[in-house]
């Protein structure tokens, strides 16, 4: 990992230390992002900036730096760590403050960390995974990117003991999100995804895959599907910033389709791949 940035300063990660009364280790209370790097430079970081914004207004928080501040400091621990493909992931917490579940009365001031982790760009057409299905057992403000994971971290390990990459959850059948991704189908060359509401976070590749539907002619729908509608789908896949899109061929136990990534799946990895290299420079 080498450095971190915590509140901005550029340190060693065993010279950093987290208050027992940062109110991001006690109760969760803070937002977060990941973002993923190739070659060195940034993908989507403006789109994933904004968000952390946006998630900080919706817990009435403030980030102490400004979506270019942030992208300076950013760039400088990529530079300092040599990253070249992997993640860079931040967090924002309310601070430390004497533990009460109301918000301090104090003024108090936020505390930004950011750190890098190696991650390996794996190529541009990923083979399918498995997943299960569970119950959406979440709070309902799942558009807030925050630190209270705890409902995603049981789903994901039930995908985990069942030797599956994820877990697609489901409100009395109604398909949601995987425990950490967005999931979507096709139908008859229609790309169909839940709509971007409070009962999901609008992930950005998600909105990355959107923007190319829309460019390059795929047809697509953000309408709700259920569990039932995914089992009879002729593709069902996952996006997120560590997998990208990846196709999911197998459910329950069950084969989707013919059991192999479909040819929209198959085209918006290769047309996701380009805006990679679009944005960051070729992959190889």
């Amino acid at each position: 990992m080498g450095k971190i940035i915590i509140n901005g300063d550029l340190k060693s990660r065993s010279d950093v230390k987290v208050d027992i009364e940062d109110r991001g280790y006690q109760f969760g209370d803070g937002v977060y992002e990941v973002i993923r790097v190739y070659n060195g430079e940034l993908f989507a970081g403006d789109m994933h900036l904004n968000r952390l914004i946006d998630s900080a207004k919706l817990i009435q928080m403030k980030v102490p730096f400004t979506i270019a501040e942030i992208k300076t400091r950013m760039k400088e621990l990529i530079a300092e760590n040599q990253l070249k493909d992997g993640i860079v992931y931040m967090q924002v917490t309310r601070g430390v403050s004497a533990r009460t579940h109301s918000f301090p009365t104090a003024e108090v001031e936020p505390v930004f960390v950011a750190y890098t982790k190696e991650m390996p760009y794996t190529g541009k057409m990923k083979p399918g995974v498995n997943a299960v299905t569970t119950d959406d057992i979440r709070w309902l403000r799942c558009n807030i990117k925050s630190l209270n994971l705890l409902g995603n971290i049981m789903a994901k390990q039930q995908a985990v003991e069942a030797g599956c990459d994820e877990a697609i959850q489901h409100r009395d059948g109604t398909v949601t999100e995987g425990s950490s991704s967005n999931v979507s189908i096709v139908v008859d060359g229609q790309l169909k995804t839940h709509p971007a509401t409070n009962l999901i976070l609008n992930g950005i590749t998600r909105q990355v895959m959107l923007k190319l539907c829309a460019y390059h002619g795929i047809p697509y729908v953000e309408e709700a599907f259920t569990v039932e509608d995914m089992m009879a789908a002729d593709e069902v896949l996952y996006t997120s910033t560590s997998v990208e899109v990846t196709p999911i061929i197998n459910i329950d136990g069950q084969s989707i389709a013919a059991g192999e990534p479909g040819p929209i799946t198959q085209r918006l990895q290769k047309l996701f791949s380009e805006e990679i290299e679009k944005q960051c420079g070729s992959i190889k």
